[in-house]
């Protein structure tokens, strides 16, 4: 199976950019379509955005849809959360994970984020 640790996370100031990354290992990495998500203290963990096995498809949350984007590079077993225009409702800690897990409930550590006003 798939092991994920995220990182990048940090304190960056409205407007900024930060990029996330997701360090896979496993055998069947390039076979999994992959998702980051976000909770924030106090609310439920809501999906941000997902890409294909291939990369050939994303999808976004409308709330972050034009600011942020998802990338993979299978070869060097990564995903990646380019967030740009950050907003300070964009705080919370950030998770990748493989769809499939996502929807068992089965989640990391993640990353925090903190966009200061």
């Amino acid at each position: 199976q798939v092991q994920l640790v995220e990182s990048g996370g940090g304190l960056v100031q409205a407007g900024g950019s930060l990029r996330l990354s997701c360090a896979a290992s496993g055998r069947t990495f390039s076979s999994y379509a992959m998702g980051w998500f976000r909770q924030a203290p106090g609310k439920e963990r809501l999906f941000v955005a997902a890409i294909s096995w291939n990369g050939e498809r994303t999808i976004y949350a409308d709330s972050v849809k034009g600011r942020f984007a998802i990338s993979r590079d299978n070869a060097k077993n990564t995903v990646y959360l380019q967030m740009n225009s950050l907003k300070p409702e964009d705080t919370a800690v950030y998770y990748c994970n493989t769809l499939v897990r996502a929807a068992k409930g089965s989640w990391g550590q993640g990353t925090q984020v903190t966009v200061s006003s």
